[in-house]
């Protein structure tokens, strides 16, 4: 079998509370959009393929964010959906005719707590030679049938009752024929996928759904599963958003009449080699701020084969990595880092060292450590070849930055 998953969340939400907070699969729960819960339990399973994701015309800054926050191995279709969930059902399926399916997993993309289990459920059905298959739970309440002024008719047996959930499964082929059959007949009234496939003729299978797989409706909905994955998270978004990041970088020392460390120039019989200025202290610490954001490295924004870069000052890359930090909304609260050489004698030029990341990164003086030792005549670097620096840098980024 090649399985496949459609995500359908192209929906507007509209009693899911203030529509100035966006639709309801990329409003926060625990952190994180709803859809991205949602697309990361599917992108997560080993048994998916291909998945197609079906969104509003208008959705796609909003989408942005949500595919930011996936792994990047995450490869996904990204389709326009239609009017009604039917039509946009029809072509996240013809979206797919490209991955040579066998069989296709129908969700809904503010179902955010499916899971594997319940995936591998569906699936299984596939095995015992099912067309079509959903979990559903039996229904625990009394079911009254009710006049248009709110009189009961009638109380309805809940024997043999279930309410439908997703993902619900298919047979690609049989599905996406079901779906282009009611299309060419207008018929639009379908409320799921598999009363679609009950009208083409298709046997459905019933498998267990799951207790905790809801649909989040109202802005109730959304409360509660905030509240819910914000514990499971252990709590960790009502922690301040405190990052750390390190850096390391290291160059050969050459003949020369000095060195530059920390943007500050002290005079040696040697110099470092590199394409710029190769201060090994500012670039550890430019990777260490760039690390606090996954920013990538310094070579990934300065590559040493840009003949721009030759002999450059590398304050520029340090006020780079800055200026992306407080883009991002983070807030530098601490650099330090460490010098490891033979010589030339760091204590003396501390405080300028220090002084000059003090502007550089303007925080308080007190926030800026610069600290030295020897490899103890051990390795290259004992041998007087060349330096290295180890930095770390502590970002505090607001709530939410990144959204």
């Amino acid at each position: 079998m090649k399985i496949g998953a459609l995500i359908v969340a192209a929906g507007r939400g509209e009693r899911a509370g203030n529509p100035d907070d966006g639709p309801k699969q990329y409003r926060l729960v625990g952190g994180s959009p709803v859809l991205t819960w949602t697309l990361e339990a599917f992108a997560s399973h080993p048994l998916i393929g291909p998945i197609a994701v079906v969104i509003h015309a208008d959705d796609h800054a909003f989408f942005d964010k949500v595919r930011s926050r996936l792994a990047p191995s995450t490869s996904l279709i990204v389709v326009d959906g239609g009017k009604e969930r039917q039509q946009s059902v029809l072509l996240g399926l013809e979206a797919l005719a490209q991955c040579n399916l066998t069989h296709v997993l129908i969700h809904d993309g503010v179902r955010p707590f499916a899971n594997g289990e319940l995936i591998d459920r569906v699936i299984n059905a596939f095995s015992t030679g099912a067309r079509g298959v959903f979990p559903a739970l039996p229904v625990t309440d009394t079911l009254k049938r009710c006049t248009s002024d709110k009189l009961v008719e009638e109380t309805v047996a809940r024997a043999g009752l279930f309410s439908a959930q997703t993902p619900q499964g298919f047979t690609y082929g049989a599905i996406r024929e079901a779906h282009r059959q009611a299309a060419s007949q207008s018929l639009v009234t379908f409320t799921d996928d598999c009363s679609i496939a009950e009208w083409a003729g298709m046997a459905v299978s019933l498998v267990e759904g799951d207790q905790d797989n809801i649909k989040l409706t109202t802005a109730r909905d959304i409360a509660m599963a905030d509240d819910k994955l914000t514990r499971l998270n252990g709590g960790l978004n009502d922690l301040p958003d405190v990052r750390t990041g390190s850096g390391y970088d290291v160059h050969a020392l050459v003949d020369g009449d000095a060195v530059i460390l920390c943007g500050h120039t002290i005079p040696h019989d040697q110099a470092l080699s590199g394409h710029s200025d190769a201060d090994v202290a500012l670039h550890a610490l430019t990777d260490a701020l760039l690390g606090t954001c996954g920013q990538g490295d310094i070579g990934d924004h300065f590559p040493p084969s840009d003949p721009q870069w030759k002999g450059a000052d590398s304050r520029l890359f340090l006020a780079h990595a800055v200026e992306l930090v407080r883009s991002l909304g983070g807030t530098i609260t601490n650099a330090d880092i460490t010098l490891i050489c033979e010589a030339p004698k760091i204590g003396p030029h501390r405080a300028a060292m220090r002084q000059i990341l003090s502007d550089l990164l303007a925080i308080d003086l007190q926030r800026c450590s610069v600290k030295a030792t020897t490899n103890e005549k051990i390795g290259f670097i004992g041998r007087g070849e060349g330096i290295a620096a180890i930095a770390t840098a502590t970002v505090l980024y607001q709530e939410n930055s990144h959204d």
